[in-house]
């Protein structure tokens, strides 16, 4: 299982949307939109888990292609450094 950072979403953007749009590559084991806690919109990213094989599908296919007028931000989860940050 891998885990896949998708950035540069719209506010309107939900959970079943960006499901639909990354299950044409496989099937989507969990999603995690980030969003505002006072509104409730979407904050711009999330993480996808998907199969290893299903993930790079996706990943080649996706990144810098259009939704809703954006070029999305789609790759592997960065790994923590063992300082709370991210490489």
């Amino acid at each position: 299982m891998k885990r896949i950072f998708v950035g540069n979403l719209p506010s309107e953007a939900t959970e079943a949307s960006v499901t639909s749009l990354f299950s044409e590559y496989g099937t989507v084991r969990s999603i995690e939109l980030v969003s505002d806690i006072f509104s409730g919109k979407c904050r711009g990213f999330g993480f996808i888990a998907m199969e290893g094989h299903e993930a790079r599908a996706a990943i080649s296919a996706l990144d810098g292609n259009l939704y809703c007028g954006k070029p999305l931000k789609v790759k592997f989860e960065e790994p923590m450094a063992k300082n709370g940050k991210r490489r």
